[in-house]
């Protein structure tokens, strides 16, 4: 693995989460997926610890399309209403969950003084493509219809989230543009998302392997979440190929050493062209999935204290 281009704390920290790694039994194709997801989630887990406290972190449910879904809250000390960032965790839609990206989630709570609400959606081969979207729609839904029986100001909500997340926040603004037109988000938070389903652009070439996210873990995913190929060209399980016009201002967080980093510019410039008002950065040096290093690498720490800044200024 060349590590030339890599971010020295980047590549600490990548050798650190490989040691814990090997404390978990690996994942191998056709092992049962909670045990899978053990190993895969596992040394994770082990972020999730420290950083910021809240005034309040809970666990609260909902009743979304016939079942109790989770969600986790976290709120800083206010007696005010609070603006609120529904965050999507990442993980390919079938790893991942509100207690892998909760650190990440009290980061930006912290840092922006704001509420989050991350939902713990329907995971994938168990939930196929729309379920996970639908959930997530639903969550945005309850919260700009019901958000001030929990203390949140329901008429400020900006939808984030990473990878898988940061696909499923897209998808979540092109479906209510459609259903709920009078829901106006305030903003997209898109943290190295999932933009398509094509895996041979020039990034997927350059990043194919040795990169954490590799080419074929991408089409793993995809062969999971969306098992019908037709699903895959849909512009709600793909939003590069989406109608982008009318979305709200948008933060993009581009990892330059990632598979996806390729479709993460090539969104960035469609939004643009449909006259979407869009910040993007894109952090040298650093893999795919880097917010996980918060208080490890300082480009992650960098790019939580950009998205404050651009969250204080969307939830003003």
């Amino acid at each position: 693995m060349s590590q030339d281009r890599w971010d020295p704390e980047m590549r600490a920290f990548t050798a650190m989460m490989e040691e814990r790694g090997r404390a978990f039994p690996p994942v191998v194709l056709g092992m049962p997926m909670d045990a899978a997801r053990v190993s895969n989630d596992g040394p994770g887990l082990t972020l999730a610890a420290g950083g910021p406290m809240m005034a309040e972190s809970t666990t609260r449910w909902l009743p979304i399309r016939g079942r109790r879904l989770a969600c986790r809250v976290h709120r800083p000390a206010t007696d005010r209403p609070l603006p609120v960032v529904v965050y999507i965790h990442g993980g390919g839609w079938v790893w991942g969950s509100i207690d892998t990206h909760d650190h990440i989630m009290r980061a930006y709570a912290a840092a922006a003084g704001c509420a989050v609400v991350g939902p713990d959606y329907a995971l994938s081969p168990e939930a196929v493509f729309p379920q996970a979207l639908e959930e997530c729609a639903a969550v945005v839904r309850w919260v700009a219809g019901h958000g001030a029986e929990w203390g949140l100001d329901p008429a400020r909500i900006v939808v984030g989230g990473d990878s898988a997340g940061g696909n499923l926040a897209m998808a979540t603004a092109l479906l209510l543009r459609e259903t709920d037109p009078s829901l106006a988000l305030r903003g997209l938070l898109l943290n190295y998302g999932v933009f398509d389903s094509r895996t041979d652009t020039p990034s997927y070439l350059d990043f194919a392997t040795g990169h954490t996210l590799t080419r074929e873990k991408m089409e793993f995913y995809w062969r999971l979440y969306a098992p019908r190929e037709a699903d895959r060209l849909h512009p709600l399980a793909a939003p590069l190929r989406a109608d982008l016009a009318g979305l709200p201002p948008c933060l993009l967080h581009v990892a330059e050493l990632d598979v996806l980093s390729g479709e993460n510019h090539a969104m960035a410039a469609r939004l643009r062209a449909a006259g979407v008002d869009v910040e993007a950065t894109t952090f040298p040096g650093v893999l795919h999935g880097f917010l996980r290093s918060i208080g490890h690498v300082k480009a992650a720490d960098r790019a939580v204290a950009e998205a404050a800044a651009w969250l204080a200024r969307r939830l003003a």
